[in-house]
């Protein structure tokens, strides 16, 4: 089985700093090249514990891990560094008819809408037309959207928000969509991974994240991961034996 990471030789100078290839540091919002990233969603199993996502920077080195997808903690999700230091807490807002789920900085035990780093989101455009658009071809239909700040994202109206900061074009199902700003411009792309020196592609398991500098790896992993869970399944029939 080929590897999923990229090969260390494809690993370049400029990403490395104290020895290691990606850091989480405050100067990342400068780097002069796109922070590549290959992400694994490991498979299901059929016991709590086993299921998440394992991502690797250009040398194959562990960037960011989410371990578990357990139902504690009302279904909230913890994404960490490869060393396990929480990153971002990610919570599915009860009650909302557009899936919104909500991000805190470092592991929040208690959150509150004050403390809120992010909200994301269907947008409404998608559950009036129903969610076929989206598993369609149609690779400019908009699958999310994500407003910054502790500001309330469910009532934008009110305050004045009705405008997402980012949006998600395309199809995250099929490893084939773009993270964009609200003017359009390219914030990150997500696309299905090939083998190396070859045409070949990978599983939908693992798939390239490519962030553009001035955004961080970490915020846009979280964007990845709350994809995972309000992104539109394919319709599998249950095989019965």
């Amino acid at each position: 089985m080929s590897r999923i990471h990229p090969a260390e030789n494809q690993c370049a100078d400029k990403y490395i700093e104290d020895e290691n290839c990606f850091s989480h540091s405050e100067h990342d919002q400068y780097r002069d090249s796109p922070c590549v990233l290959t992400g694994w969603k490991r498979s299901s199993m059929s016991f709590q514990g086993t299921d998440g996502f394992t991502v690797f920077d250009s040398c194959g080195q562990l960037a960011f891990r989410v371990d578990n997808y357990t139902r504690k903690d009302g279904g909230g999700l913890v994404l960490m560094d490869g060393s396990g230091n929480a990153l971002l807490t990610l919570k599915p807002q009860m009650l909302s008819m557009q899936y919104q789920w909500n991000g805190y900085r470092g592991e929040a035990y208690r959150t509150s809408p004050e403390s809120r780093e992010f909200a994301m989101r269907r947008p409404r455009s998608v559950l009036i037309h129903g969610i076929t658009s989206s598993i369609n071809n149609n690779k400019k239909e908009c699958e999310a959207e994500v407003f910054m700040g502790s500001s309330s994202s469910s009532e934008p109206n009110k305050q004045n928000r009705s405008t997402p900061d980012f949006k998600v074009e395309g199809s995250f199902r099929r490893r084939d969509c773009k993270i964009k700003t609200s003017s359009g411009a390219l914030v990150a792309r997500i696309a299905r991974k090939r083998v190396v020196n070859s045409t070949i592609l990978l599983s939908d398991d693992v798939f390239s994240l490519a962030v553009q500098p001035g955004y961080e790896p970490q915020l846009i992993m979280a964007f990845v991961v709350i994809l995972d869970r309000i992104s539109p399944k394919p319709f599998a029939p249950v095989l019965c034996s």
